[in-house]
């Protein structure tokens, strides 16, 4: 009995961390476990089907073992060889054509789906089509057909189809929206891949990379922002509209130097990093720091805030991005997160 007590006291901690760890599960902006759209929903289908096949198996394997254990166990005071049996070929047959049954009842529908949601709608023209390119540690969304780029927030109407073609400006990543569809690789070398999803329901679902990339992986976050027809098309115009630059000529000259050489504001400026316009309405800074004016946690703040973290010290927020520290005074990088904050879309 104390033999059993001990090993029960070891397990208890691994019985703990199960329980917490399974506790993260079911956010609906993030988790395959609760799908928001039908490429989700058809994935999790075959997800549950694997399940119940694999519970099956081990419920009647359990069964039959402790049937063996409990009939055929040694009696006291038998010390008898048992009887050696091999060769049933009826048990053989039987564990080799179930199995068949199994596979053949979870790849049908496997098959089936593989090649369904592999449909190309790059050339639909009801389809959104949108250009995805995975930088470290930040991603690219163009529009080639409404003539926008945007980063770090794809923004999408709730009653189109969604279609992605997938490339890496770098290393190998993985673009993944757990909620919404499945994740799709972006190659080196030239390689695109295509997929498609819908998102029915309005709301902000969470994207992540899944593939090792760096040392900032983890934090190589993007936001789906699900909206109505019309608010889309009133993003889509806005992001098209002219952006005044500071009055302060002063601030204005520092953006057009330090800034705009890479990024674009409005029309303005580079394309070789993250388009800035309409910044102070996104979800977060930089893919990881959000946006709220309610910060509970290290990586909250408002949108000021978390533009002045992220411009004073990109390498502490995200370890080996590409952004390098700028060489600005405090007054100057107030004055640009405050310039920056106040680029605002209306939708």
């Amino acid at each position: 009995m104390m033999n059993r007590w001990h090993v029960l006291k070891r397990l208890m901690p691994l019985l703990a961390g199960m329980v917490l760890l399974l506790s993260a599960c079911g956010r609906a902006d993030l988790s395959t476990l609760r799908p928001q759209g039908p490429v989700a929903e058809e994935q999790y289908g075959l997800m549950k089907l694997t399940i119940w096949i694999m519970i099956g198996v081990v419920l009647v394997v359990f069964a039959i073992a402790v049937y063996v254990i409990i009939r055929y166990r040694r009696r006291p005071g038998d010390k008898t060889i048992p009887v050696q049996v091999e060769g049933n070929h009826k048990l053989e047959i039987i564990w080799t054509v179930i199995p068949i049954i199994l596979l053949i009842i979870l790849g049908v529908p496997t098959v089936k789906s593989v090649f369904g949601l592999a449909k190309d709608y790059t050339k639909d023209p009801a389809a959104i089509q949108v250009k995805v390119t995975a930088h470290q540690y930040w991603w690219e969304f163009e529009y080639p057909n409404l003539g926008v780029k945007t980063a770090q927030e794809l923004l999408i109407p709730n009653d189109a189809v969604i279609s992605i073609e997938a490339k890496t400006a770098d290393v190998l990543h993985s673009f993944w929206i757990p909620s919404l569809a499945g994740k799709t690789d972006t190659n080196p070398g030239g390689n695109v891949n295509i997929m498609y999803f819908k998102a029915p329901k309005t709301g902000v679902y969470l994207g992540k990379c899944a593939e090792l990339c760096g040392p900032s992986h983890s934090l190589m976050d993007f936001k789906v922002k699900v909206v109505d027809r019309a608010s889309f098309e009133r993003w889509v115009a806005a992001m098209k509209n002219p952006v005044a630059l500071p009055e302060n000529q002063e601030i204005a000259e520092l953006l057009n130097k330090q800034c705009l050489s890479c990024h674009a504001i409005g029309g303005n400026g580079g394309q070789i990093y993250p388009n800035l316009t309409g910044i102070g309405s996104r979800q977060s800074v930089a893919g990881i720091l959000v946006n709220t004016d309610q910060a509970q946690y290290a990586n909250e703040g408002t949108v000021e805030e978390n533009l002045k973290r992220w411009l004073t010290n990109p390498q502490e927020v995200k370890p080996g991005t590409l952004m390098p520290k700028v060489d600005l005074t405090k007054e100057q990088v107030d004055a640009i997160s405050k310039y920056l904050a106040g680029l605002k879309l209306e939708y």
